[in-house]
């Protein structure tokens, strides 16, 4: 049986999450139910409901999204139901069938995508879809609220002999209205209304002379209203009428309300669902805000939560803009306390309320903020002792307030209880405060109880150390500038950084140095180990942090190459295609050359035609065969291809002529060439000596052959020496 104190509720700002979540819901009876969402007590319930609110988030992700399910309240309508010979007005009754009508969509659809929705089906299978209410009123009541003509055959006649009398009501002033105005007895308005009823503006010298009964008069006097006589004898019978239509209205409405009466249990019911679906919706929406999600909920004793967010600051920071921190907590069987240490302002108590508020969260039905690896299980109490206790009205200090608090632990204490303190051990002497508080622990460790609690005090953090299923913990801190990282670290004590934190704020070191010495050297010591491996630890998670930066970089890095890999291999794949699809024709174009060559010298048509014949039949036996889509979709390709390679071409060629700009620098004066210079070719190697110049040609002399060549294209290499 799950029990949870209201006090519990209170210290972890429950109530907050459920004036945020109330103003998400659509209906006013949904808006107070969230108000009193309280822990679950039964398992199967809670497990059934957290199935709800899943299946309700995952609406908003797939195309099948839940139909509307607003509604006006009929709680009025059912009390007057209950309420013999009382009977529902038109509006009541548009309630009920709006109300049935909205129950029946969802029912329906939940049956129909079952598959998305297999929990919300079966709670929704319970309900009985029917329209009689529904086909029931629209037989009297038509689309603007009134009561059909044909709702009863003395209704249908009473209205029919209504209109008639109308008619003769209009007629008959109509007369007197004409009559009196030729007579002059009435005034440039000629008439009015008055109490809804038409009246002659009759002179006032003139009221005698018109029959009929004065309704009355202007504010100066001068004009008084008169219902005409003739009209007055109709307006009685109309009233008449009217009454009797009255009644009957009432006979048929309360027949309605008889008809509909059987069913009471049922609207009551339709009622109850859409009130628990507009509940189930909010908390859906706010699970979308948080991104939050239904862990796995096992059945050993064990608590895993991963980059758990507190959900107040989780949303406040998301509002401002501000990055919330995040933290990741394990509880189990042989780690079941936790003890965290360090200075204030570092997350402590922050990390506590957000593994409190989040259990009980889940425990009402909620969806959690953390990472989808994360696993919880269900405890039957959570016990917390959070923040200043005094109490003024009980004349109770903090102290005494702590203590009537850890006799209320250790009644409720066992295995199946989470506990969550704060300061634990302060509010008395340091020593004996910390004794004290150091056998409390101990006997909640041998009762196997799961828990989290801060504190100060080095025995604390000392017995952590020595028994086996305890283990110490702190919030990471820089390691020069002081400040909190926020992010809690399983395995080391904290140091309180008592003297680091009161140099940093300007105390002077001879009074620091004076107050180490006025305790023992031991504490000093020790504090200042765990503050020096603290130191250390933050700075490893720093390396750590940049390491793994580094790797998300190189990662990020090496996918971009094989990203530029594929698409540099898809391009030399498109060029290789192009290249031999020109190499082709390349070949193609040499054989019709020598087919015309051949042609030209013997003109012989036939063999022409037959040599042509021949190369187009080769060419085609070495074709596909393709639909005239596929050869649209190659040719687009080719032309695709042709292009990017025609672009590269020209950016290639505007680089090598820009190059060629820049390189080009004044040149030498050529040499003027003279019999016996050694000379050699522009582009060769082979070097021999001018035997005669004549007409711009040199006869050079290679030793086994000589050639004639333009001087132009001569490149000394020795000139004669003259001896």
């Amino acid at each position: 049986m799950i029990n949870i104190h209201n006090k519990t509720l209170k210290d972890l700002e429950f109530a907050t999450v459920l004036q945020q979540v109330s103003e998400l819901c659509i209906t006013p009876l949904g808006h107070n139910k969230a108000l009193q969402i309280a822990p679950f007590t039964s398992k199967e319930e809670l497990l059934l409901n957290l199935q709800f609110v899943n299946e309700y988030l995952a609406s908003y992700y797939n195309d099948n999204r839940i139909p509307n399910h607003g509604f006006d309240e009929i709680s009025k309508e059912l009390k007057l139901i209950k309420i013999e010979n009382a009977f529902l007005e038109v509006h009541g009754l548009k309630k009920l069938v709006a109300i049935s009508l909205t129950t029946n969509e969802i029912v329906k659809f939940l049956k129909k995508f079952e598959e998305y929705y297999p929990n919300l089906n079966t709670y929704a299978s319970n309900i009985e879809v029917t329209t009689v209410i529904i086909e029931k009123v629209d037989r009297i009541v038509d689309r603007f609220g009134d009561i059909k003509d044909d709702a009863s055959t003395l209704l249908s006649s009473l209205r029919k002999t209504m209109n008639a009398l109308k008619g003769k009501i209009n007629q008959s002033f109509t007369s007197a209205l004409n009559a009196n105005h030729q007579l002059d007895y009435l005034d440039d308005i000629r008439e009015s209304v008055v109490d809804n009823k038409r009246v002659l503006a009759v002179k006032a010298m003139y009221r005698r002379k018109v029959k009929g009964a004065i309704m009355g008069s202007s504010k100066t006097g001068s004009i008084v209203y008169i219902e005409p006589e003739t009209t007055l004898q109709h307006t009685r019978e109309l009233n008449n009428l009217e009454f009797e239509e009255q009644e009957e209205i009432v006979r048929i409405l309360k027949e309605v309300t008889n008809f509909i009466r059987p069913f009471l249990h049922l609207l009551e019911q339709y009622q109850e669902f859409l009130t628990a679906l507009d509940v189930i919706s909010a908390k859906a929406k706010y699970a979308k805000f948080m991104n939050a999600i239904l862990p796995e909920i096992t059945e050993e004793r064990s608590l895993f939560l991963r980059d758990a967010y507190h959900p107040l600051l989780y949303l406040t920071n998301k509002e401002k803009k501000e990055k919330t921190f995040p933290q990741t907590i394990e509880l189990k069987q042989d780690s079941r306390i936790i003890v965290i240490s360090g200075p204030n302002a570092g997350g402590k108590s922050i990390t506590l309320k957000t593994v409190g508020l989040l259990q009980v969260m889940l425990q009402s039905g909620f969806l959690i903020p953390v990472h989808e690896r994360s696993k919880v299980c269900l405890f039957d109490r959570i016990l917390n002792d959070i923040g200043d206790n005094q109490s003024i009205e009980n004349h109770l200090s903090t102290y005494s307030y702590r203590l009537k608090q850890m006799n209320y632990f250790l009644k409720k204490c066992n295995k199946n209880t989470l506990f969550l303190i704060d300061e634990f051990g302060t509010g008395s002497d340091p020593e004996l405060g910390g004794a004290l508080a150091e056998t409390f622990l101990e006997v909640f460790y041998e009762r196997e109880a799961f828990g989290i609690i801060t504190t100060h005090y080095s025995n604390l953090k000392l017995l952590a150390n020595e028994l086996p299923y305890m283990q110490n913990a702190n919030m990471l801190f820089d390691e020069r500038s002081l400040e909190p990282i926020y992010k809690l670290v399983i395995g080391q004590a904290g140091s309180s950084f008592t003297f680091e934190v009161a140099q940093k704020n300007g105390i002077p070191y001879s009074l620091i140095n004076k107050s180490k010495k006025k305790i023992e050297r031991g504490k000093v010591r020790f504090d200042a180990t765990i503050a020096k491996l603290q130191k250390e630890r933050s700075k490893l998670e720093k390396t750590g942090q940049s390491l793994k930066l580094n790797e998300k970089k190189k990662l990020a890095e090496a996918d971009k190459l094989e990203e530029i890999n594929a698409k540099i291999q898809k391009k030399l794949e498109s060029y290789q295609e192009l290249y031999d699809s020109n190499q082709r024709l390349i070949y193609l174009g040499q054989k019709v050359n020598d087919l015309a060559e051949r042609f030209f010298d013997n003109k012989q048509k036939r063999e022409l035609m037959a040599e042509l014949f021949k190369l187009v039949q080769i060419e085609n036996s070495k074709r596909k065969k393709v639909s005239a889509k596929q050869k649209k979709s190659i040719k687009a390709k080719e032309i695709q291809v042709k292009k990017e390679a025609e672009k590269k071409v020209e950016v290639i060629r505007k680089k090598k002529k820009q190059a060629k700009k820049k390189a080009i620098v004044p040149e030498k004066p050529k040499p003027i060439l003279k019999i016996g210079d050694r000379v050699r070719m522009q582009d060769g190697r082979a070097v021999g000596s001018i035997d005669k110049i004549e007409k711009n040609k040199a006869v050079v002399n290679y030793g086994i052959f000589t050639t004639n060549v333009n001087v132009d294209m001569l490149e000394l290499v020795e000139a004669k020496k003259i001896i």
